[in-house]
């Protein structure tokens, strides 16, 4: 796969009229590569090994909030990076997931190239179905590079999308906590 990529970089950078045996760039073609299988490594995650059993019994069935989470992904439009945070609430039912999982989901998915909007909704999805969680909530606020460098040039839009799923969406005062508690 490095190689394949390393060739299509070499293709791109001469398509742009630049000289490859330039010093600077002589190594640039393999270094690309090598960053992109970095930034898209979530295509070679597999969830059930992420979370690697940490999934532990609990009693709670109080809101458990991760927020504040950074995230890089790529805009599959333009293939360009979008830049944020996401916020992950659910309710436990039964069982809690370790701390750390909850990021590591977020990256699994967000080293994909997506829309924001389904981005969102994968993480919440796969929050309710792999600790059986009474609902989730998941938002996501992020800077497109696709619109910052370019297209409209807007440089401090931030598009906010959300996913509300079971007590979330079907509770109000559940989702009045939830971004009551984000926001503070």
């Amino acid at each position: 796969m490095t190689q394949t990529m390393e060739n299509a970089y070499r293709e791109i950078i001469t398509a742009i009229g630049e000289d490859l045996t330039r010093p600077g760039l002589a190594d640039t073609p393999k270094r690309a590569a090598k960053a992109m299988e970095f930034l898209m490594r979530g295509y070679r995650q597999n969830i059930d090994e992420v979370i690697n059993d940490a999934l532990f019994p609990s009693t709670s069935d109080e809101m458990v909030i991760v927020k504040n989470i950074e995230l890089y992904s790529m805009c599959e439009h333009h293939m360009l990076p979008f830049i944020g945070k996401c916020h992950v609430a659910y309710i436990p039912r039964g069982k809690v997931i370790g701390l750390s999982k909850i990021a590591r989901i977020v990256d699994m998915f967000a080293r994909r190239m997506q829309i924001q909007e389904n981005l969102t909704k994968e993480i919440a999805e796969t929050i309710v179905s792999k600790t059986g969680a009474t609902g989730a909530g998941v938002i996501i606020e992020a800077q497109h590079m696709c619109m910052m460098m370019r297209g409209v040039e807007k440089q401090n839009s931030v598009m906010t999308t959300s996913c509300m799923l079971g007590a979330f969406r079907n509770s109000q005062s559940t989702r009045n906590e939830f971004l009551s508690l984000i926001s503070k």
